[in-house]
């Protein structure tokens, strides 16, 4: 979509918009500067807007911005404040109410979201939606919350054991489709189950231990897809799914998916560089894991640890990074299927650890500690190691190796469905491009246009 008019005039006489005149003074920002924030906030939700100062002069005299211009403002003004913004308090009019994703009762609304993410013709809709750096996190509430829960239950039919089985088998099962075909085919039959099964077994009746096990099932399930969704950087979509996971996991009473799920909502701060928001997330995870197991303790310090370098703090990124490690030790030899931590992905935060405190070379030397250690059956997680070292062995001026890297990441890219992999696969043709010089350099250009042809 592409907008270039102001927006919706107003009468002659109308008041200036002193909210909008005050959030701008806030921020720090000139007129010029909340256009361009605009403009490439909009690209994210497949928007091409070409807005100057000028148009903010016309919103800040009155002016209504286009409705589908509204929620990128709210958006940019509420990452740069770092806060919550309200319709109101920018002085602008709320656009109409969208689909019924955003209803109260959380086996509706998944139901609504799984619907729409089915749908092909909506599906780019959904990617395109807008991630909230502002988003309130609902806080774990309890078991006093999941009896009042179980009471408001509208009964379709009867579940047991078998039911709540059944979907962890098919959880266990997507996720295994993940790592060996990609999320662009796992994800649509995610969506599916959830909406065709899952929902379901929630409205059915059920004795107080089966329906926490059901929610808890499903409150997996819908983390998983959210995971994949942000993966395939539909960041709005699966930042949706995992506010309903963590909404689930509270009426399950289950901690460890609540926590699991924030860390995960961590993550995907990290991936969009918000450094405050991913530790924010990753603390609130930590601190509503108490009593954590020592594979989970390892999983949220690791993440702590990522976070808070990201922001600068060296000497805390470590300290945790020497808790994930002394956790992951204490850890028995099983690995959960979803979500599971391991010496691969402690490497891997290693990684970022280092590269984020500027140690390049030890970066590097994580990440191939972390292959290394990678089960084979995880392509997607291999593709996405194999894609960033390359990036780092480029940056320090690794050509060959790089290029050495890239290839073996081709390998698994040529086989799997990934929005992020594609995202790899242009960053490399990008790179390597000026070094047409260097016979490794051509010989990978040459294999990058076969499989692009191959891709398309």
């Amino acid at each position: 979509m592409n907008f270039r008019g102001v927006g919706v005039p107003v009468a002659p006489g109308s008041d200036r918009n002193s909210g909008l005149e005050n959030l701008l003074e806030q921020a720090g920002w000139s007129r010029t500067q909340l256009a361009n924030a605009v403009n490439r906030t909009a690209g994210e939700a497949g928007m091409t807007l070409k807005y100057d100062q000028s148009a903010v002069s016309h919103w800040l005299s009155g002016t209504q911005p286009r409705a589908q211009v509204r929620p990128v403002i709210i958006e940019v003004l509420e990452r740069k404040l770092g806060r919550p913004v309200t319709y109101a308090e920018a002085g602008l009019r709320s656009p109409k109410p969208g689909p019924a994703v955003d209803s109260t009762d959380t086996t509706d609304s998944l139901l609504d979201l799984g619907r729409a993410d089915m749908d092909p013709s909506r599906r780019g809709v959904l990617a395109a939606g807008l991630y909230s750096a502002a988003l309130a996190v609902p806080l774990f509430a309890g078991e006093a919350y999941a009896e009042e829960r179980e009471r408001s239950v509208r009964p379709t039919g009867r579940i047991g054991a078998a039911e709540v089985a059944t979907v962890r088998t098919m959880t266990d099962r997507i996720a295994d489709i993940l790592d060996e075909l990609g999320a662009g085919h796992a994800r649509p039959m995610a969506a599916a189950f959830l909406v065709n099964t899952v929902a379901p077994y929630l409205r059915a009746s059920a004795t107080g231990p089966v329906r926490r096990d059901m929610l808890s099932a499903a409150s997996d399930l819908t983390y998983l897809t959210g995971w994949m969704a942000m993966y395939e950087r539909a960041h709005g979509l699966g930042q949706q799914y995992y506010v309903k996971a963590l909404r689930l996991a509270q009426d399950a009473s289950d901690h460890v998916t609540y926590c699991r799920t924030l860390r995960g909502m961590s993550l995907q701060a990290s991936n969009l560089r918000y450094g405050h928001k991913a530790l924010e997330l990753a603390d609130s995870a930590a601190e509503a894991a108490p009593d954590a197991g020592p594979r989970l303790v390892a999983f949220l310090r690791g993440q702590q640890a990522h976070a808070s370098s990201m922001v600068g703090d060296r000497h805390r990124a470590f300290e945790r990074l020497r808790e994930a490690e002394v956790a992951l030790s204490r850890a028995d030899s099983r690995r959960e299927s979803i979500g599971g931590y391991d010496q691969a992905a402690y490497q891997f935060h290693v990684a970022h650890v280092l590269y984020e405190t500027r140690d390049l070379p030890g970066s590097i030397a994580a990440l191939k500690t972390s292959l290394r250690v990678q089960p084979k059956q995880e392509r997607q997680g291999r593709l996405h190691a194999n894609a960033v070292m390359a990036q780092r062995q480029f940056e320090f001026g690794h050509i060959e190796e790089a290029c050495t890297t890239w290839g073996t990441f081709l390998d698994d890219y040529v086989g799997l469905s990934s929005a992020r992999g594609d995202e790899h696969f242009a960053t490399m043709r990008k790179r390597i491009a000026p070094y047409g010089k260097l016979r490794a350099a051509r010989e990978l250009q040459e294999r990058s246009r076969q499989v692009a042809g191959m891709k398309g």
